[in-house]
């Protein structure tokens, strides 16, 4: 692995600092733009990785505009997702901004894009190319449809790709339109976890033999993986789910429900002791006999009876009271929160889901905190998302070996 020259950054507020971190020495040159490839960057740093923001002269990353501003800078959204790292602005398309790239590489443990298929070839920056000057280079390639098949050259964004692998026919009521499943960077997120997965099984495949690879990611594909059964269900049955509103054909009661002031709350009993339980609590233990609706196939029988007569009794309780019963039953139960109550709820500041981190101007903001908690070697957000910009003058001298001469003529062209 590179030995990575960690920059000084501002702590986040009242983390744990521990060290060494499990991807300390592991550099990363992420390349891409928006959220998916740039969220496996923003993960692999959390763990030690040192990642450089590659992005271009004449404005950066979009991401930096998109979402909610702050002081008049960049966006909240880029504060957050674009955390724990360095930005050095570099223009690809130029021969001397790929020379520096290449230099780059050398010194490198794994390259992310998310360009559209060829767009690094075009730049001669190949995997071929890439590959000859860094043999042990892993290279992260995300985009809408895949390196390969008909559709390879579209473009694609998370919506797109929400629509195309079947997850947006299954979101809404029954008879409505399809909705947006809750985020529209849904597919960007999950595709940039597959990413950060694929890079450290690489890795472990590097370890062992000392070579690099590429691994080729498609948003639609990480979305149609995590939609349960839907394929086989089709292939085997020809079933076509539809969309099922607050419930799920499979379970019941297992939706959301509204109680008595207007507040909503989703309950999932999956099992049939877990039904038990339910019909304890509302002093209906004889619905839990067999012949009524004990066992999931006669409650699925009659889903419509079993589902009204939970709805209604809900409705007698305000939702803290009757997530509150809840709990002592052991009855699976949450309140719909929004974000709001996410900001007092006692679990979240528990177990510090919620982070404050400092941004460049030494002000706080809130975010997620690093997932997953590792008991030894914990992650950390060391900082907000950088400045444009703000370690092209270290990066390239201390790695590309530039003096600040060379790097005025580089930015004078344009080149940086």
């Amino acid at each position: 692995m590179s030995t990575a020259d960690q920059s000084s950054n501002s702590e986040a507020i009242g983390q744990e600092k521990k060290s060494p971190l499990p991807l300390s020495g592991v550099r990363v040159l992420d390349l891409a733009t928006f959220v998916a490839a740039p969220f496996a960057a923003s993960t692999l740093g959390e763990f030690g990785a040192e990642v450089i923001k590659v992005e271009r002269p004449d404005g950066g990353d979009p991401w930096r505009r998109y979402g909610t501003p702050k002081d008049g800078g960049d966006t909240l959204a880029w504060k957050s997702e674009a955390r724990n790292k360095s930005s050095l602005t570099l223009n690809l398309r130029a021969r001397e901004g790929a020379e520096i790239l290449k230099k780059l590489v050398s010194k490198s443990d794994i390259l992310c894009e998310n360009f559209r298929p060829g767009t690094l070839e075009k730049w001669g920056l190949g995997w071929d190319v890439l590959s000859e000057i860094n043999p042990k280079l892993i290279l992260l390639r995300i985009s809408g449809y895949g390196q390969d098949g008909p559709y390879r050259d579209r473009p694609g964004f998370a919506r797109i790709a929400h629509a195309y692998a079947g997850l947006v026919h299954l979101a809404g009521m029954p008879g409505g339109p399809p909705v947006t499943p809750g985020s529209t960077s849904l597919a960007d997120y999950i595709t940039g976890l597959y990413g950060t997965v694929g890079v450290l099984m690489a890795l472990r495949h590097r370890d062992a033999t000392g070579r690099g690879q590429v691994i080729d990611l498609s948003l639609y594909e990480s979305i149609f993986r995590v939609l349960d059964e839907l394929a086989p269900a089709y292939a085997e049955a020809g079933i076509v789910r539809g969309p099922e509103g607050t419930k799920t054909l499979n379970a019941v009661p297992h939706g959301h429900y509204e109680a008595k002031d207007g507040k909503w709350l989703a309950i999932a009993c999956t099992s049939d002791a877990m039904f038990a339980r339910l019909a304890a609590m509302m002093g209906r233990e004889e619905l839990a006999d067999a012949e009524a609706f004990g066992v999931v196939g006669r409650r699925l029988a009659h889903f419509d009876e079993v589902d009204a007569l939970v709805g209604d009794y809900i409705k007698s309780f305000s939702r803290d009271d009757f997530i509150a019963r809840c709990v002592e039953f052991e009855v699976p139960a949450a309140p719909v929160n929004t974000i709001a109550d996410i900001f007092t709820d006692p679990h979240f500041q528990a177990r510090g889901t919620l982070v404050e981190v400092a941004d460049v101007a030494g002000n706080p903001v809130t975010m997620p905190n690093v997932v997953p908690r590792l008991s030894e070697t914990p992650g950390r957000v060391t900082s907000a998302g950088p400045l444009l910009g703000d370690a092209t003058e270290r990066i390239l001298g201390e790695l590309c070996g530039l003096d600040a001469g060379e790097i005025a003529r580089l930015r004078e062209k344009g080149v940086v």
